[in-house]
């Protein structure tokens, strides 16, 4: 699985989880049988396997072509936040499909499979710099400042704790990980996993 960059801009006075859903390299592709003219479009792929607001993209569907992927090397702008209607059954509230061609036949429903957070905690450092020495603020599942919930496979960061008014600093730098013990050759080691890392800015607020 690959790191992650990803900057976040804070607002002062703002309520603003950040929730992410950690992916693994491995794709999944699921085979679609009927796809909705509505508006939200509607996706039928039998025991999809997704959970609610996870990405996923079509592709290789034969009449409704205006909803594929751009290429078979799916990029960002081609996902979609699935909401589950059923096991078998998923929308794209994002897309109107409406005025598009019939759907014919094929194509997959794609998305990379969900990483297993069973056992992990998380805890992330904000620092003045890439690594820098100086921790500017610290989040924990331990102090509740970070959730995992390992069914809808989403890490929440809880930036409305940070109180704005008594920093110092406007920029550091951030990287969240996710650790826990595994058993490795009779020996108990602490595994870890960073998915993600980036700048974070603090914007005064204006209307207070």
């Amino acid at each position: 699985m690959a790191e992650k960059t990803q900057d976040i801009n804070l607002q002062q006075g703002k309520t603003q989880p950040l929730v992410l859903r950690i992916e693994t390299d491995e794709i999944a592709y699921k085979a679609i049988t009927a796809i909705t003219q509505t508006a939200p479009v509607g996706i039928t792929a039998a025991g999809h396997g997704l959970v609610q607001g996870w990405r996923s993209a079509v592709t290789n569907v034969k009449g409704m072509t205006e909803i594929n992927a751009t290429a078979n090397e799916v990029k960002d702008r081609d996902y979609h936040p699935a909401t589950v209607v059923d096991p078998n059954t998923v929308q794209f509230n994002d897309v109107n499909a409406a005025g598009f061609k019939a759907y014919v036949s094929g194509g997959y429903l794609q998305y990379n499979v969900p990483m297993d957070l069973t056992g992990y905690s998380a805890r992330m450092d904000i620092r003045d710099r890439k690594n820098g020495n100086t921790v500017l603020d610290s989040f924990t599942t331990a102090n509740g400042l970070i959730e995992i919930d390992n069914a809808l496979k989403t890490v929440t960061i809880y930036f409305d704790a940070l109180d704005f008014t008594a920093l110092t600093w406007k920029k550091g730098y951030y990287e969240l990980e996710l650790f826990k013990n595994i058993t490795r050759g009779g020996n108990t080691i602490e595994y870890v996993y960073s998915p993600i890392e980036g700048f974070i800015l603090l914007d005064v607020e204006t209307t207070k």
